[in-house]
């Protein structure tokens, strides 16, 4: 019997809407480009203006600031960033460079730890949420229905909505990850071909190298009569 990992029940060449991994990573890497394109775009004019993004201390309900001048030049390096892993991404699955795709995965694999850390928190300490509810500026849209809101129940429905965000998020883990395995095997068995017959293995050279080799051969001389 052949034994069969147990991750490799999960391998599959199709994602969502019935697309191939590679596709869906492509679209995958594209969205999240175009998403910290624009939140480096927000980030830009409010370290160009202010003023137009300036929050008094009345207004978020505390004397602090709501995002000085280092604050928002981390920020702007964490996008470009991630501008640059979203773009090696799209370019590594659209050229099939399986090396190229893993930074992005592993932002998936860091983003999936820190929200599951996020759901351990809420289960562990309950009290927190209506501990950062009652932080919130007294204007915050929906701030006292939230605060009325049974405390039990209030942790249910985050703990519920946090589960479908992980679930989501393994779901495109696991496309990107499908997508590195194809490339890597595509490419793998592009290298190297394997014959075997009777105890004997046969290293053979790719296609494309034999082919330009057999046509770079000189052609044998002509065959003349005696």
């Amino acid at each position: 019997m052949k034994m069969v990992a147990p991750w490799t029940r999960f391998y599959s060449n199709s994602c969502c809407l019935c697309c191939h991994v590679r596709t869906g990573t492509i679209l995958l890497g594209v969205w999240y480009l175009i998403i910290n394109a624009v939140v480096l775009l927000i980030l830009l004019s409010a370290l160009a203006d202010p003023d137009q993004y300036h929050f008094s201390s009345s207004e978020l309900g505390g004397d602090f600031e709501f995002m000085d001048d280092a604050n928002m030049c981390i920020a702007i390096a964490i996008s470009l960033l991630m501008i640059l892993i979203c773009a090696m991404a799209t370019y590594g699955a659209y050229k099939q460079r399986a090396a190229w795709i893993i930074p992005f995965f592993c932002y998936q694999i860091f983003d999936f730890a820190l929200n599951t850390l996020v759901a351990v928190t809420v289960l562990v300490y309950p009290n927190s949420i209506q501990e950062y509810i009652r932080q919130l500026p007294p204007n915050f849209p929906y701030r006292e229905d939230i605060m009325s809101v049974n405390p039990t129940c209030l942790v249910l429905i985050i703990l519920l909505f946090i589960s479908i965000i992980l679930t989501f998020k393994g779901y495109l883990i696991s496309c990107v990850w499908n997508c590195y395995r194809y490339i890597n095997g595509r490419n793998s068995s592009d290298v190297l071909v394997y014959v075997t017959s009777n105890d004997t293995t046969v290293l053979l050279p790719p296609y494309d190298d034999a082919a330009v080799n057999g046509a770079a051969k000189e052609p044998p001389p002509p065959y003349v009569s005696a």
